[in-house]
């Protein structure tokens, strides 16, 4: 555990895992809303753990479990509330059990996303909804076994703060990223310089971008790096421009995306990866590339 920690504080660079729904999508598996990639977990569990497993054997060194959408809030709608421990549960053991199957450590986040849509900041729920919402989530991806919990996809500040807090309170490691657009501004319009800035004072392990086109990565790169904090980015391959999320405005292949990282990587992020849209293929270019560079150092 502190191994790792410790990396993101000095390096060398982590790397992260790339999407689990669209790869799900990719693959065949039902997503429909309001469950999306939930929906694997009570149709398709076996695919999940393919998926990691495949994460893993590309070269990733962190993998974000499939809790992106196990939240009692979102599964309520689909007549399920009650599995959200369980189903939090079995998706954290999917990610545990590829992790194991690795030739080097591999260790697993919990993702804690946004309750409403990631790109609607204007339906984020009253304070009281997500501190108890953000609290049982957090509390269930203890229990299940993560080893720090990735608070993720953040459009508002407000937000962001109750799922940190929610999830400092389970005393393991966290980890916060914003989902940003139209340079280094939040989808509230708020600043991710004011949004760094609230959340310092939960100690944070890293701050991060995530869900981002690579185009706009370089404008947030530097408000992340001033923040004294370890910061990374995990950008996707395309634009939130419906309710299901993208439009591959963006898409590139595995080695270009790999150059891209490479340039998060010289602005001195130590955790790197990749969101909606990408695949092992694009892991697995970052991995090679990382490796090059390590072995000409």
């Amino acid at each position: 555990m502190t191994d790792w920690l410790e990396r993101l504080r000095a390096g060398p660079a982590l790397l992260l895992d790339g999407a689990t729904g669209t790869e799900l999508e990719r693959r065949g598996a039902k997503s429909a809303l309001p469950l999306w990639s939930a929906h694997a977990l009570l149709h398709h569990p076996a695919l999940v753990g393919r998926i990691h497993a495949d994460y893993v054997e590309a070269g990733a060194e962190l993998l974000t479990a499939n809790t992106f959408r196990t939240q009692r809030h979102t599964l309520e709608r689909n007549g399920v509330g009650e599995r959200a421990a369980a189903l939090t549960a079995r998706a954290v053991a999917l990610a545990r059990t590829a992790a194991a199957g690795g030739d080097r450590p591999v260790h697993v986040l919990g993702s804690a996303p946004p309750l409403e849509d990631c790109f609607r900041p204007d339906l984020v729920p009253d304070d009281d909804s997500l501190a108890s919402e953000h609290g049982e989530h957090a509390a269930n991806l203890a229990a299940a076994g993560v080893d720090a919990i990735l608070v993720e996809t953040m459009n508002t500040i407000r937000e962001a703060l109750a799922a940190l807090r929610a999830a400092s309170t389970t005393r393991l490691p966290t980890l916060v990223s914003f989902v940003c657009w139209d340079g280094p501004r939040l989808l509230s319009g708020e600043l991710l310089r004011e949004a760094v800035a609230a959340v310092r004072a939960e100690q944070p392990a890293a701050v991060l971008a995530n869900c981002l086109p690579p185009s706009n990565v370089a404008a947030c790169l530097a408000v992340l790096a001033e923040s004294g904090l370890p910061f990374g980015v995990y950008a996707n391959l395309g634009a939130p421009l419906d309710e299901r999320g993208r439009e591959r405005s963006e898409d590139c292949a595995p080695e270009r995306f790999a150059a891209h990282a490479a340039s998060w990587l010289a602005a001195g992020a130590t955790l790197v990866g990749g969101c909606c849209g990408t695949t092992p293929a694009h892991i697995r270019s970052i991995a090679q590339q990382m490796r090059s560079k390590s072995v000409a150092h």
